[in-house]
């Protein structure tokens, strides 16, 4: 059998392969190093869709003569992806409230939403959350979704971005346990609420700058890994002080700890851009 990579023959051995299943198993799992993902799949010249994935896995490799795997960069397929699912949303929101009922079942099924569950599954939650049980409005879907769109199709201006927000969130991290003492609550869970959302979004923008080639493999890379694993021990022992209303070590966590190694980890990242 003759395995070609974009229509391009592929110098890949068949070892203990027996079925087409097998096989894709090791091609998908180099194609997950590489930067790159599954397409589509031709067997013999006959292109693979759902419905037929299951006859075509079973095959045995000596009944093939050509297996042509399809493969796309994987910010270009999570492009494609996003843009289908803002039409996705608007498609819904142009339903009937009784007409949206059955949306859900025959969306999840989509190539974009097999992507975003795979590929992004907190977002394909909004898309849950929202197609399914409502909890979400059509609008805040879009504006979650037209933002990670920003973050993959331009990174580094989603990135220079944050810089307000950041300090911001320093200072409000800061006011933390003042807040506590002084009975706003509500300040102080909105203040936990920016500081977990930032911290994921610099993790998110980052890793799009790093697939995407603006940050090479340098010491400074693994210097930055060992700061965001300290720095998730850290966020830990905050949010179970915040949950114990430990003001005192919440203060000493935020303060000395939390904000400056936040503000650190961001500008690391910046520096490698």
């Amino acid at each position: 059998m003759e395995i070609k990579i974009n229509g391009r023959t592929a110098d890949i051995t068949i070892d203990n392969e027996k079925n087409i299943a097998q096989v894709m198993a090791g091609i998908e799992q180099w194609l997950a190093g590489s930067g790159h993902r599954l397409s589509g799949l031709t067997v013999d010249g006959q292109a693979a869709d759902l419905s037929s994935l299951e006859i075509i896995f079973a095959k045995e490799i000596d009944s093939v003569n050509t297996l042509d795997v399809l493969t796309m960069p994987i910010t270009e397929l999570a492009v494609m992806s996003l843009v289908n699912l803002l039409a996705d949303i608007d498609d819904f929101d142009a339903l009937a409230f009784d007409d949206r009922n059955n949306f859900f079942s025959n969306w999840k099924e989509t190539p974009q939403a097999v992507f975003v569950f795979e590929q992004i599954p907190d977002l394909f939650s909004f898309f849950e959350n929202t197609f399914l049980n409502g909890a979400f409005s059509a609008q805040t879907l879009r504006s979650i979704t037209e933002e990670r769109l920003r973050e993959i199709q331009t990174p580094v201006d989603e990135f220079s971005n944050l810089r307000p927000l950041l300090e911001e969130t320093c200072a409000r991290l800061t006011d933390l346990p003042l807040d506590i003492q002084t009975g706003k609550d509500a300040k102080a869970a909105q203040t936990i609420q920016i500081f977990s959302g930032i911290t994921e979004k610099i993790f998110r923008v980052y890793k799009q700058l790093e697939i995407q080639g603006y940050i090479p493999k340098t010491a400074a890379e693994k210097n930055l890994t060992q700061q965001i694993n300290d720095f998730n021990g850290t966020v830990k022992e905050l949010l179970q002080a915040y949950e114990k209303n430990d003001t005192v070590l919440i203060g000493d966590l935020a303060e000395y700890e939390i904000a400056p190694r936040l503000a650190e980890i961001y500008n690391t990242a910046a520096g490698d851009k």
